[in-house]
C-alpha cells in the first residue's frame, strides 16, 4: 500500500483481512508526542488510504510507555507569531478531520497515557478501545496550559459524550481512568493489555452501536437553546475556582461552545481562532513555562537513589506524614519516637491516607505492612536514609545525630526536615558530613509537591543527586537550595506573612488582607496562611529570619491556646477545618496600597534570594516558589513577573512604600541586575 514511501515515525502493516494497522513510534523520542513532522507523515498516509481503501484502520502506539502524550510543547513554545500558531493548529485540525472522514472504519487502540492531542486523535476515530491497565489514563489537560483543545477535541467530545461529561474533562483538565471513560461513552471497549490489538481489530470488523441514552444526551445537551442556558451555569461553576482575568481559557471554551453552530468546518475555524487568541496571551505563555520548569525539576537526580529502607525520627505531624508518604510510595519505613503513644496517631493518619489513595485492600495492607513503629530505634542500623523530624532546637538535633551515628551504615544518608535552621550549624561534629543534608517537606505532605534539598558547605554532590532522585521516587519536585536560614520558600514567605500581620494589627480586617492577595492570584490569603501554619511556627521563623537579616524581632504575640487552625482559633475562628472570616462592612474600602505592600515584600525577598545565590538561577527560584507556595502560576513566578512588569517600575514602587511605611520596603540588592 505504501510502496516507495518511507516514514520515520510511523509503521504500517496490512493484514490478510485487509485491516491496516498503523503504529506510531516517534523516532528519537521515549514517548509519542505530536509534532508537525508526525502530523505531516500521517497526512501522507491518510491520503494513500483514501486511494487504496483498506477495510479498516487501527492506530496503536509503538511505545511501551503509552499511546500519545499530547502535542510537542517544545515546538509550540517556539511559535513566535499568531500566524504561526494558527497554521500549526489548522494543520492538526485538517489531518484529524481527514482521519475522521475516511471511508473505512477507524479504531484507536489505547494503552497507557492518552493526553491532549492523543485524545483528540482518538476522537477523530470511529471507535476507541482501551487497556484495563491501571496506568491507562485519558485526558484533555490543555486548560492547565492556558488554552483548550484546538485540534477538534472541543468540537467532537461534547457530541460524543454529552456536554456535562465533556466540559468536566476539558474545564478541569482531569485525566480519566478507563472505567470512568467507559462509563461516559468515551471508550467503546475495555480489554486486557495483551489482547488490545486483537480487540481493536475485532471491533473494526464488526462495529458496535452507541447506546440510545448516550446519543440522546449528546444531542440534547448540544441543542442551541440548551447551550444558551447551560453556558452561564458552567461559567458560574468555573468562577468559584478561577477568575476570568487570571485564567481566561475555561471561559473562552464555554463561549466558543455556546456560539458554535453550522458545519464542522465552521466550528473548527471558531475553535482555532479562540485557541490562537489564548495562546498569544501571557497566561498561556507563563503556564507553558511552568510546565517546562516542572519537567526540569523532574529531571534532577535521575532515577538511581540506592534507598530502600527509610527511618524517620519524630512522629509528629511532619515526621509521621513523611513516613506515611514514603510507605505509600513503596519504601520500607520505621518510625521512631519516645513512646508508642506518640507514634500511634501517626499510624492512624497513615491508615487513613492509604485508604484514600488505594482502592484495593491488598494494596492498603501492603502499605500498612511497610510502615512499622520503632520506639527503640532499631531501624537506624538497616536504614539507607534517616530523616530527622524533631522540634526546632539546634542542640537537640545535634545530640540526636551523635546518637544515630553510632549505628548508621557508612553509605547511608542522614537528613533533617528543619524548616529554618542553618545546615552549616547542624552538620558540626558529624563524622560523615558529606552524607548529611536537609530535606525540607511542606505541610500537608500528601498535597504539597515541593521538597527543598538543602545544601551545606561539606555536602557531597552525590548526596544531593541521590536525594533529588529519592524525591522523584516520592513523586515530589526537588529544588536544591542553600542552607541559610529559611532556605528559599520560608525566607520569601516570612516578610509577606509579617506584612499581613502588621496590616492586621493596624486594624485592616483579615478578610480584606486575604482578598488583596487572592486578587493577585495567590491560592490562599496570608492571614489564613499564618493561621494554617500556626502562629507559633510563624513566630519562630520570623525570629530566625530577623536575626539572620540583623533586624528587630517581629511582634508575633499570641495566646498559647490560640495558635491558629490546630487550636480552633487564632487570627480567625476555625470550624470543621475551615476559617470563619467575618464579612466586611458594605462601605469598607481597603487601603489602595494593601496589595502592593503584601506582594512587593515577597518580590523584594525573592530578588534578594536570587542575588544571594539561594538557588542556582531564576528558573529554579520561580519553580520553587510556585510549587512551594502556590504563587500565581499564571504569572510565571516572582522573577518572571518582575521582568514582565518591569524591574525599574517595581523598584520605584518599593521606594515609594519605604517612604510611606518605613525601611522594611527598601529595595534589596539585586534589582538593578534584573533591570539590565
Amino acid at each position: 500500500m505504501f510502496d516507495g514511501l518511507r516514514f520515520r515515525h510511523w509503521r504500517s502493516e496490512v493484514r490478510p483481512d485487509a485491516v491496516l494497522v498503523l503504529t506510531l513510534d516517534r523516532a528519537d523520542a521515549p514517548v509519542n508526542a505530536l509534532n508537525q513532522a508526525v502530523l505531516e507523515e500521517l497526512d501522507t498516509i491518510l491520503e494513500r488510504i483514501e486511494i487504496e481503501k483498506p477495510k479498516a484502520v487501527v492506530i496503536q502506539s509503538g511505545k511501551s510507555a503509552g499511546f500519545i502524550a499530547g502535542a510537542d510543547l517544545k515546538e509550540f513554545q517556539d511559535y513566535d507569531a499568531k500566524g504561526t500558531v494558527m497554521e500549526a493548529i489548522r494543520r492538526g485540525q485538517k489531518v484529524f478531520q481527514r482521519l475522521h472522514r475516511l471511508p473505512c472504519v477507524t479504531v484507536a487502540a489505547i494503552h497507557g497515557h492518552c493526553m491532549g492531542g492523543g485524545t483528540e486523535m482518538s476522537l477523530a476515530c470511529r471507535y476507541r478501545v482501551a487497556s484495563s491497565d491501571d496506568s491507562t489514563r485519558i485526558g484533555l489537560p490543555e486548560v492547565k496550559l492556558g488554552i483548550f483543545p484546538g485540534w477538534g477535541g472541543s468540537v467532537r467530545l461534547p457530541k460524543l459524550v454529552g456536554t456535562p461529561a465533556a466540559m468536566d474533562m476539558m474545564l478541569t483538565g482531569r485525566a480519566l481512568r478507563v472505567s470512568n471513560a467507559r462509563a461516559i461513552g468515551l471508550i467503546d471497549k475495555v480489554v486486557e493489555a495483551a489482547g488490545l490489538l486483537d480487540a481493536a481489530i475485532a471491533l473494526a470488523q464488526k462495529g458496535t452501536g452507541r447506546p440510545l441514552k448516550q446519543r440522546a444526551l449528546a444531542w440534547a445537551t448540544n441543542w442551541w437553546p440548551v447551550r444558551q442556558v447551560m453556558a452561564p451555569m458552567l461559567k458560574k461553576q468555573v468562577a468559584r475556582k478561577a477568575k476570568k482575568s487570571h485564567y481566561p481559557a475555561p471561559y473562552a471554551l464555554i463561549d466558543t461552545w455556546r456560539r458554535n453552530g453550522g458545519s464542522i468546518d465552521a466550528q473548527l475555524k471558531n475553535e482555532a481562532r479562540a485557541v490562537v487568541k489564548l495562546a498569544s496571551g501571557s497566561t498561556a505563555r507563563n503556564l507553558i513555562r511552568v510546565f517546562f520548569l516542572m519537567e526540569r525539576l523532574k529531571g534532577l537526580g535521575g532515577k538511581d537513589h540506592g534507598i530502600q529502607h527509610v527511618h524517620v525520627v519524630g512522629a509528629g505531624v511532619m515526621g509521621g506524614d513523611i513516613a506515611a508518604w514514603c510507605a505509600l510510595r513503596g519504601f520500607s519505613v520505621t518510625l521512631q519516637d519516645r513512646e508508642m503513644k506518640y507514634v500511634q496517631p501517626a499510624l492512624d493518619r497513615a491508615r487513613a491516607l492509604f485508604e484514600k489513595k488505594f482502592k484495593d485492600e491488598a494494596q492498603r495492607a501492603a502499605a500498612r505492612g511497610r510502615l512499622v513503629a520503632d520506639v527503640a530505634g532499631a531501624g537506624v542500623a538497616k536504614a539507607d536514609l534517616v530523616i530527622e523530624a524533631i522540634f526546632e532546637n539546634l542542640d537537640a538535633k545535634r545530640a540526636l545525630y551523635a546518637d544515630v551515628a553510632r549505628s548508621l551504615k557508612p553509605e547511608a544518608l542522614l537528613v533533617s526536615n528543619t524548616s529554618s535552621l542553618a545546615l552549616n550549624d547542624l552538620r558540626v561534629d558529624l563524622a560523615h558530613a558529606d552524607h548529611f543534608a536537609g530535606l525540607h517537606y511542606f505541610n500537608p505532605v500528601a498535597l504539597m509537591p515541593l521538597v527543598e534539598v538543602v545544601q551545606h558547605d561539606q555536602m557531597a554532590a552525590e548526596t544531593e543527586r541521590r536525594l533529588a532522585a529519592f524525591c522523584r521516587a516520592l513523586d515530589k519536585f526537588p529544588v536544591p537550595v542553600a542552607g541559610t536560614p529559611g532556605f528559599l520558600v520560608n525566607r520569601i514567605l516570612a516578610p509577606y506573612m509579617e506584612e499581613a500581620l502588621l496590616a492586621f494589627r493596624e486594624g485592616i480586617p483579615g478578610r480584606a488582607i486575604d482578598k488583596a492577595a487572592l486578587d493577585f492570584g495567590m491560592p490562599m490569603g496570608p492571614i489564613e496562611l499564618v493561621d494554617t501554619v500556626g502562629l507559633d511556627v510563624a513566630a519562630s521563623v520570623g525570629k530566625i529570619m530577623a536575626k539572620f537579616h540583623g533586624q528587630p524581632e517581629p511582634d508575633f504575640a499570641f495566646e498559647p491556646n490560640a495558635r491558629g487552625k490546630k487550636d480552633g482559633r487564632g487570627l480567625y475562628e476555625w470550624q470543621d477545618g475551615k476559617a470563619v472570616k467575618p464579612e466586611l462592612p458594605k462601605d469598607y474600602q481597603a487601603p489602595d496600597d494593601l496589595g502592593d505592600r503584601l506582594i512587593l515584600r515577597l518580590l523584594n525577598e525573592a530578588v534578594a534570594c536570587l542575588h544571594d545565590g539561594v538557588v542556582a538561577d531564576a528558573d529554579l527560584l520561580d519553580a520553587g516558589v510556585i510549587f512551594g507556595t502556590g504563587f500565581a502560576p499564571f504569572r510565571g513566578g516572582p522573577i518572571q513577573y518582575i521582568q514582565s512588569e518591569g524591574a525599574a517600575k517595581l523598584k520605584q514602587r518599593l521606594e515609594q512604600l519605604a517612604g510611606r511605611h518605613g525601611p522594611r520596603f527598601a529595595p534589596r540588592p539585586g534589582w538593578d541586575a534584573l533591570g539590565k
